[in-house]
């Protein structure tokens, strides 16, 4: 008794600062119409029934007929409170649960685990990010909004308690069963977002649960499993793991879970379950704390209670000890009858049976059920998994994701030109959609070994290394460890490599490494998820800025809150629609023309990508390589751009040019090339040339001239099968063409002669000139130039001349099935004949390249010449060359760019701005930017292929018509 005395004289003083008047959060806002309901319902029941509403049973909608008979007559013999769902799907849930509400005399509370969503415990619902990753969020208007959401989700399945926030600090990394699901372990952290969560979860009409009281942090048991003990004296308890509790309770939390557990410092009896100790429920909870809400025991079920007391006589005492629901009782008919013999024998008050029961029905008529209404069917599935929900995943994992060192700040990846990056995964888990990622950013191999001294080896090549750390993601008690032999290969290749160590488990992991000190980064990804993965190597590569901070300290590595922030580098990053105020549905209208265009043999297939304010919002593909072909179209498969060669690989070096005065765009072809002094060309000038006002001819057919008169097939004066000195241009496969031939077609040009009147003309020429002198400029070919001043440091590592070069052949769309010039199918080989005469590197045709390398140059131009990290142009370099100079004369044009049309017709869809510019291809290619909406759009296609005939693209208007419908879809 002394002792007793003792520890509530301590306890008086502790919390008396806190005690105070909190309202009951249980009342609804019409308190007079709650109470009358409530009293109502109270007189009409009897004892049994009364008792009833104390228990909450157990519910699968995977069960079979048999339980679910069971359930339902527990339903109609005791008059239940409520239930708590486990496993099963939302559609059967919704179902079952609308049968049993009908079965209940009064309307039952309904409660779930959805800790992280409802996919928490059923499948085809929606999974949030762990509240250990939320606890990287420095924005807690985040966590609120995900309180938010997975509210709205648990209210749309008839869901009124959600037991969640976990308000556990978890200050034991080895704590088997709440990890993840804590904030961390910093006090002020923990309760800051577990109030966050419960405002935004209360807001949506769902009650919160706080869990589980008094504290489950600290333990390195399972109370699952058997009775964890906290051994910490109460001032401790009361300075920690009671915090959260204290603020939620002021706050307006709705209902406390109380934990079985054994402590020691506030439950005198050895080994006696806090759940069933009236001093930690009664005098510490609602007295002490003032908590007026419901208090749920954890489930009965659980050997943490189970173990101490008979069936049935379990119940009672958690009644006794101040519970006023009994969760998941193991015997409700006996419980029941334990509880209502107590009240017969004068053990239990009326006063005190009425405060729980009405605690009940109070918090049923808050949430609605004084007007019960069945869960509506239709839509469910489509309701639980929005793509706001698939947005707010998308905030938060790039909010958490944490850098925690970064050595010489090699993250964000920049100088990609200097870097050549293998990636190694490790873990039982899969990393591709990681891998994938990063090979959006820069060239990045994989590369996979079965012993250390072989990685070593394949290693080698390579000075950076990305290494990452993948393990499942079903749940979060899911295995985060490395395995003795990861630990080692880590330790040994970072001592001869650049490391980026990307750990896609819970922070925990590393504390297992046994130095860090050669890793040159470390990323927590937090989890493996797709997103987690999407979001992490786009960090990497600077798409994103790294927000995060710990929310747990590392062993000796790192402090709580540790966290390196670094900014973007305006490199393109990947979302939904509705991220960049765009409209997803909207958009699956392009599916439609797209897939119209292939299945109408316009194309054998397309790639296609949208872009906004940075942010790749659509990148998707269509049909085949071929009509005939398997082989569907890949993201990394490469397509002839043909005429967007123009704006990119000429035009950028031109601009370079321009920029040093070099030349300017009144620069005249004499004083470019000193051979057009004499030619009737000598004063056209680069800005007449590249706005295609210079009475230049349009093209020129040079391989026509080249052909046996009779036979029309390439003439052996000019070709040969193989390659020598005398012929080594490679027009084809096995097709070689005179080498002293490359003087001719520059001949040809100069002395070709000029249209008789000067209005706007489109012509390769001009492109054909500039290859010339550029080359000549630097002593270098126009391929080497392009990669070394852009693509390489871009990281447009899809983008070259000559793919057959580099690449297979299985990853290179064909062209054309050539029956007039090469007579062979045009595969790896420039389509364009005039480029195939200059080795397949021409000014104005020759570039292959995907979607999404297209794209970064496009996004380049849009930025004002920027992009990740590195200034390639001025910005009033873009502007000089992106102004239409003969608009007066009805000539669109700007300097290379083609503009919008000045009338009805031209190439856009005419719903675009001014201001925006591009470019098309003969292939069918398509590549436009518009900087007021910052849109950038790109259109591959090989519209060629078997054979070039009609443009179907063009005369549909396809493209323009994609282009229209991605203005549409335009929401803000």
């Amino acid at each position: 008794m002394r002792h007793l005395y003792l520890l509530l004289l301590i306890f008086t003083t502790a919390f008396n600062s806190y005690s105070q008047n909190t309202k009951n959060p249980l009342l609804s806002e019409d308190i007079e119409l709650q109470q009358k309901w409530v009293d109502s319902i109270y007189s009409s029941m009897t004892l049994s029934e009364k008792v009833g509403q104390l228990y909450m049973v157990q519910v699968m909608s995977n069960q079979d007929e048999a339980n679910k008979e069971k359930i339902s007559q527990i339903i109609k013999d005791y008059c239940i409170g409520g239930i708590i769902y486990s496993n099963g799907g939302p559609y059967r849930q919704a179902k079952l649960n609308n049968e049993l509400q009908e079965l209940s005399k009064v309307p039952m509370l309904v409660g779930m685990d959805a800790e992280w969503g409802l996919s928490m415990r059923l499948d085809s619902t929606y999974a949030f990010p762990w509240n250990m990753t939320l606890g990287a969020i420095k924005d807690n208007k985040l966590i609120e909004q995900t309180g938010r959401q997975i509210g709205e989700h648990c209210k749309r399945l008839g869901v009124h308690f959600n037991f969640a926030p976990v308000v556990d600090i978890n200050t034991n990394p080895l704590n088997p069963i709440i990890g993840n699901r804590s904030f961390g372990e910093g006090r002020e952290n923990v309760t800051n977002k577990a109030l966050a969560f419960m405002n935004g979860m209360q807001s949506a009409g769902v009650l919160a649960n706080a869990k589980h009281f008094p504290g489950h942090g600290d333990t390195d048991q399972d109370s699952h499993k058997t009775l964890p003990t906290i051994n910490f004296t109460e001032k401790r308890i009361d300075s920690v793991e009671l915090y959260p509790y204290k603020k939620l309770i002021k706050e307006g939390l709705s209902s406390v879970m109380v934990a079985h557990l054994n402590v020691p410092s506030l439950e005198s009896k050895p080994g006696y379950p806090s759940s069933l100790s009236k001093y930690i429920v009664t005098d510490i909870l609602k007295e002490r704390l003032d908590f007026q809400g419901l208090i749920f025991t954890d489930a009965l079920t659980m050997k943490g209670a189970s173990d101490f007391s008979e069936t049935g006589a379990i119940d009672l005492a958690a009644f006794m000890a101040g519970n006023d629901v009994m969760l998941m009782s193991e015997d409700v008919g006996l419980g029941i009858s334990k509880i209502t013999n107590a009240y017969n024998n004068g053990e239990i008050s009326e006063e005190r049976l009425a405060l729980s029961v009405k605690k009940v029905l109070q918090a049923k008529y808050k949430v609605g059920l004084h007007n019960y209404q069945p869960i509506q069917l239709e839509n469910l599935s489509q309701d639980l998994n929005r793509l706001k929900d698939d947005a707010l995943y998308e905030v938060l994992m790039e909010s958490a994701i944490t850098i925690v060192k970064n050595e010489n700040d090699i993250l964000p990846l920049r100088q990609l030109e200097t870097k050549s990056i293998a990636y190694v995964e490790l873990g039982d888990d899969s990393g591709s959609t990681f891998f994938n990622e990063l090979k959006k950013y820069a060239k990045v191999h994989a590369i996979s070994a079965d012993s250390l001294s072989q990685l070593k080896g394949k290693l080698q090549p390579y000075n950076t290394v990305i290494v990452g750390f993948h393990r499942s993601n079903d749940n979060p008690w899911k295995s985060y460890k490395f395995s003795e032999a990861e630990i080692d290969w880590i330790e040994e290749i970072s001592k001869t490599h650049t490391i980026i160590l990307d750990v896609f488990v819970k922070p925990y992991a590393l504390a297992e490494l046994k130095s860090i000190d050669n890793i040159a980064s470390i990323v927590i990804s937090y989890q493996n998820s797709e997103i987690a993965q999407q979001k992490s190597a786009q960090i990497v590569f600077g798409a994103l800025p790294s927000q995060g901070r710990l929310p747990v300290s590392i062993g000796d590595h790192f402090l709580m809150y540790s966290g390196i922030s670094t900014n973007a580098l305006k490199r393109l990053s990947y979302t939904i629609p509705e991220r960049a105020g765009m409209s997803s549905e909207k958009l699956k209208k392009i599916d439609s023309i797209a897939n119209y265009a292939v299945k109408k043999k316009m194309t054998p297939g397309i790639q296609l990508l949208i872009a906004r304010s940075g942010k790749v919002i659509y990148n998707k593909n269509f049909g085949k390589h071929t009509y005939e072909g398997k082989e569907e179209v890949g993201f990394d498969d490469i397509y002839d751009v043909a005429s967007l060669t123009k704006i990119l690989a000429t035009l950028p070096l031109t601009m370079e040019l321009e920029e040093q005065g070099i030349i300017s765009l009144d620069s005249k072809l004499s004083e470019l090339l000193l051979e057009y002094g004499d030619s009737n060309k000598a004063n056209i000038t680069v800005k007449e040339m590249l706005s295609h006002y210079a009475r230049l001819r349009p093209w020129e057919p040079f391989y026509y001239k080249t052909l046996d008169s009779i036979t029309k097939k390439p003439d052996a004066k000019y070709y040969r099968s193989s390659r020598s000195d005398a012929f080594e241009v490679e027009v084809a496969r096995n097709l070689f063409l005179r080498t002293d031939y490359q003087d001719s077609i520059p001949e040809i040009i100069k002395d070709s002669e000029l249209l008789s009147k000067l209005k706007y003309r489109y012509s390769d020429f001009p492109y054909y000139i500039l290859k010339k002198f550029i080359e000549e400029h630097y002593d270098r070919t126009l391929e080497q130039l392009v990669q070394s001043h852009f693509y390489e440091s871009l990281g447009a590592n899809y983008t070259m001349y000559n793919p057959y070069h580099n690449i297979s052949s299985k990853k290179i769309v064909p062209t054309e099935i050539d029956d007039y010039y090469r007579n062979q199918k045009v595969h790896g080989y420039v389509h364009d004949m005039g480029a195939a005469m200059q080795g397949g590197i021409g000014g104005h045709a020759g570039v292959f390249s995907n979607a999404n390398d297209v794209a970064k140059i496009m996004q380049m131009y849009l930025q004002k010449g920027y992009y990740g990290g590195k200034r390639y142009l001025k910005p009033e370099t873009i502007d000089k060359f992106n102004t239409c100079y003969y608009c007066e004369s009805d000539n669109r044009r700007g300097i290379g760019f083609d503009k919008p049309q000045l009338g009805d017709a031209g190439p856009t869809c005419g719903c675009i701005s001014m201001t925006s510019f591009g470019h098309s291809g003969f292939t069918g290619t398509y590549a436009w930017a518009d900087p007021e909406e910052e849109i950038v759009y790109i259109f591959l296609a090989n519209r060629t292929y078997p054979n070039a005939g009609k443009n179907l693209l063009l005369r549909e208007n396809i493209r323009t018509e994609i282009q229209r419908l991605i203005y549409e879809a335009i929401e803000e």
